[in-house]
């Protein structure tokens, strides 16, 4: 690759100090608890956080996932889970969303292009244009998010420009209403 040009050699010898090569987490699930207690008790000290325990359904869970971000995205979901803690045990939920998609994933540039601007229009309530906007969110004019989502077929229930308050224009009769108060 570095003759080709696709990847900096002086990065390539930076990183070739010493190669150690380390199996993905998800092929060594006993290290799996280890690094939960780790990470849950250097965070708690960070944040002050009083956790005295961790619950063995989030552990059980954690092992059980296949982890395709490997060691950061279990520092990451720990990380989250202290934040969100009220207590003394920690719980937590790998199902919120923000962890690795299941084997339904979409599998097509199009499916993930649709499911990621779904979910966008989910975070932002199915407002499309404005400052807090999906088309903001994804770094598109609101005018290609609005072409996208018809070519996607991502109709009104989802917040496209026929329901979203942001992008229709009042009526004619609200308009006279307006001028008139």
């Amino acid at each position: 690759m570095i003759d080709e040009r696709q990847f900096r050699a002086d990065l390539f010898y930076r990183l070739s100090v010493f190669p150690i090569e380390l199996p993905p987490l998800r092929g060594r699930t006993e290290d799996i608890r280890l690094l939960v207690h780790h990470f849950a008790m250097h965070y708690a000290a960070r944040m002050r956080k009083p956790i005295m325990s961790i619950a063995e359904e989030f552990i059980a869970a954690c092992v059980r996932h296949s982890w395709p971000g490997n060691v950061r995205e279990l520092q990451n979901v720990i990380e989250r889970s202290l934040i969100l803690s009220e207590g003394p045990v920690l719980n937590g939920t790998l199902s919120n969303g923000t962890c690795a998609p299941k084997a339904s994933a979409p599998v097509t540039l199009e499916e993930t292009e649709r499911s990621h601007i779904l979910q966008v229009l989910q975070q932002t309530d199915g407002v499309v244009g404005g400052r807090g906007g999906a088309a903001a969110h994804l770094g598109l004019p609101r005018t290609t998010l609005i072409a996208k989502m018809k070519r996607l077929g991502i109709d009104s229930a989802h917040g496209s420009a026929v329901s979203d308050p942001v992008l229709r224009m009042p009526a004619r009769e609200e308009m006279s209403d307006a001028v008139a108060s």
